[in-house]
């Protein structure tokens, strides 16, 4: 087939959203479709056979484009939306993969150019921009109204977790949704449960992703200043986050009393995921805000390092008490949980066995593949013959 697939995110740099649409180029390469791809200016180049990349202007200014809704953003989608409407003009695709926001531009560019499009949303654009920016009740059924739009025109949609497939379905109730999750970004051969790392004098709590509020970070060094840390030695290492997000959370550690207990890392590869994690006693992902499941999650699970997680739907639509410290979003519920873990090996090495066990069953590369291609041909396929036969 031929496809537009429409990413309006930096691509390729080692987060969330553009490392899932690498693993989806990946798969419809393999598959033999040939693919156009639109996205921003930043990022690293790669190869992906059967790919071709158009990327939107650089502009002076839009550059380091964060996570979430942002001006920067904003502005690279306006230069975006004229570029789709060219790409569709020169090129008869059979159809559009939109992820996020994009969805929003596939269906304003529809009637013009009758191309239909898959809805690929890793989260919730009124939901996160609400949680961000706690937006009036009037603005907010605006955008609701608009997401309800693109679903409900959409060809089919794909979500990153049931919650995100569940509220689509509120949406369009015949639409056809695939629930797609993200998997491990662990090889096999960085992964051994009992390789300890011997890099820090104390046991070792790592978070590592962005440090955006949502992800809950402040959440976690308050329930680290919690523990009686010279009879609970630990030390909490942060890959990840920005030169103004760290020197904020140094800032922050100091103030806390932490700043002989905490470590940031900075950015690190995602090649160096495998290495980081074995250097881990807990994992973490203290998140408080937001519906889809963090993709770091699974490369967590995956570690061989027990998980301690926030009980909220971003956690426990994948995570239960068999395989995660599941702790009450609050200071006392990380601390409580921390505590727990640093003294319990027998624990950790239980959730740790069970957590891995759990990913080879059901979040591995093989079974992303599987779903994916299932969907395109047992779901799509159908549509797009019975849409041609229409017209």
């Amino acid at each position: 087939m031929r496809i537009l697939v429409l990413a309006p995110q930096p691509f390729m740099v080692p987060r969330g959203t553009p490392i899932a649409v690498r693993m989806l180029l990946e798969t419809l390469s393999a598959r033999g479709d040939r693919v156009d791809v639109i996205t921003f200016a930043e990022g690293q180049r790669i190869d992906i056979p059967g790919c071709r990349f158009f990327r939107v202007p650089s502009l002076p200014g839009i550059r380091h484009i964060p996570p979430g809704f942002s001006l920067k953003k904003l502005l690279s989608d306006a230069m975006m939306l004229p570029m789709i409407a060219w790409r569709q003009w020169r090129v008869r695709y059979d159809f559009v993969l939109a992820v996020e926001e994009s969805a929003y531009m596939a269906m304003l560019l529809r009637p013009l150019f009758r191309r239909p499009y898959i809805f690929d949303i890793d989260s919730s654009i009124p939901e996160q921009i609400n949680d961000k920016y706690h937006l009036p009740h009037l603005i907010l059924r605006m955008l609701n109204a608009v997401e309800r739009a693109a679903a409900r025109r959409a060809l089919g949609a794909i979500a990153c977790c049931p919650a995100l497939g569940e509220q689509l379905r509120s949406y369009a109730p015949t639409l056809p949704i695939q629930i797609l999750e993200d998997v491990s970004m662990l090889e096999d051969s960085m992964t051994e449960p009992n390789a300890d790392g011997d890099r820090y004098d104390a046991p070792v709590i790592m978070y590592v992703g962005n440090l955006e509020p949502y992800q809950g970070l402040d959440l976690l060094l308050d329930g680290l200043a919690r523990l009686d840390l010279a009879t609970t030695p630990a030390r909490l290492v942060v890959v990840g986050g920005t030169a103004a997000h760290i020197t904020a959370y140094r800032e922050r550690t100091e103030r806390l009393g932490l700043a002989d207990h905490v470590t940031f890392l900075g950015p690190m590869p995602v090649s160096e995921l495998g290495t980081l994690l074995r250097s881990a006693t807990i994992t973490a992902s203290p998140r408080t805000q937001g519906r889809n499941t963090p993709m770091k999650i699974y490369s967590y699970l995956d570690s061989g390092r027990p998980l301690l997680a926030t009980r909220l739907a971003t956690h426990t639509q994948v995570l239960d008490d068999d395989i995660a410290m599941l702790v009450e979003p609050t200071p006392a519920g990380i601390a409580s949980g921390l505590q727990t873990l640093l003294t319990d090996p027998e624990l950790r090495e239980r959730l740790a066995s069970a957590a891995r066990a759990r990913v080879a069953a059901e979040y591995t590369p093989a079974a992303y593949r599987r779903k994916l291609n299932a969907f395109l041909d047992q779901e799509i396929r159908p549509r797009l013959a019975a849409t041609s036969e229409a017209s």
